[in-house]
């Protein structure tokens, strides 16, 4: 089986309007998180989705899943104060439905314009390869800043820009979590990040430039861009 947890429980400081966190901002009407949950609902090989929210808006979320119709919601968890948090109570409750075997995606409640095609390349490289991370070349220069205050310049073309979604075994990915928890470690930045402290060898697929996390108001307006001009290609065929 193949599962997407969608975490969506942080109060992005960054972008917040009227007391409306940003993962449901709304664009049309209709929530960024479930502009990100339709695309799950609608590739085939996801079987499931559970979402972690913050708990005073898994009401809404609930009426919002409803609204749209999104069937493969089996359940709406409570956040926790870090992304990681949250990730982790979307795991626990994935395992308590499915088998420690099934491929978990996970995946930022605000990146709601990754594509089919990326999601399905990295579900077929994790069942092949053990887990498997959507990336994109870097394509500005990279400095890496030591405790020294020195700086390193890596080659830009061994650098990856780790993205979403991130695909694991669901056996492997809550057993590392659960080594984290144990250990007090509450800042891995994500899930790759976590797996590769553990000893996992990570496997990768090339994403799209478009799959942006949206975090500040720049982003607000590049999505909406997006998505304007690929209604804007479907029409006219370019």
């Amino acid at each position: 089986m193949n599962i997407a947890v969608i975490f969506a429980g942080g109060q992005g400081n960054r972008l917040h309007y009227h007391s409306r966190p940003k993962q449901f901002l709304e664009f049309r009407g209709k929530p960024i998180v479930v502009y990100t949950i339709e695309v799950f609902q609608h590739i085939q090989q996801v079987d499931a989705i559970v979402v972690a929210c913050l708990d005073d808006w898994i009401p809404y979320l609930r009426s919002q899943v409803e609204k749209y119709d999104l069937t493969k919601v089996i359940d709406i968890v409570p956040g926790g104060e870090k992304g990681q948090d949250s990730i982790y109570n979307g795991l626990v409750c994935t395992k308590q439905h499915f088998s420690d075997d099934s491929i978990v995606l996970i995946h930022d409640g605000v990146r709601p314009l990754v594509t089919e095609k990326t999601v399905i390349e990295c579900i077929e490289t994790a069942k092949e390869k053990g887990n498997c991370v959507v990336c994109v070349p870097a394509t500005e220069t990279v400095a890496i800043k030591n405790t020294d205050g020195s700086l390193e310049v890596p080659n830009r073309d061994n650098v990856l820009m780790f993205r979403a979604p991130q695909c694991f075994i669901l056996k492997d990915v809550l057993e590392a979590h659960q080594k984290a928890l144990a250990e007090g470690k509450h800042d891995f930045i994500d899930t790759s990040s976590m797996m590769n402290h553990y000893g996992y060898e990570l496997h990768t697929v090339t994403g799209t430039a478009e799959n942006i996390k949206i975090t500040t108001p720049a982003d607000y307006f590049m999505f909406k861009a997006i998505i304007e001009a690929r209604e804007e290609s479907a029409v006219f065929g370019f």
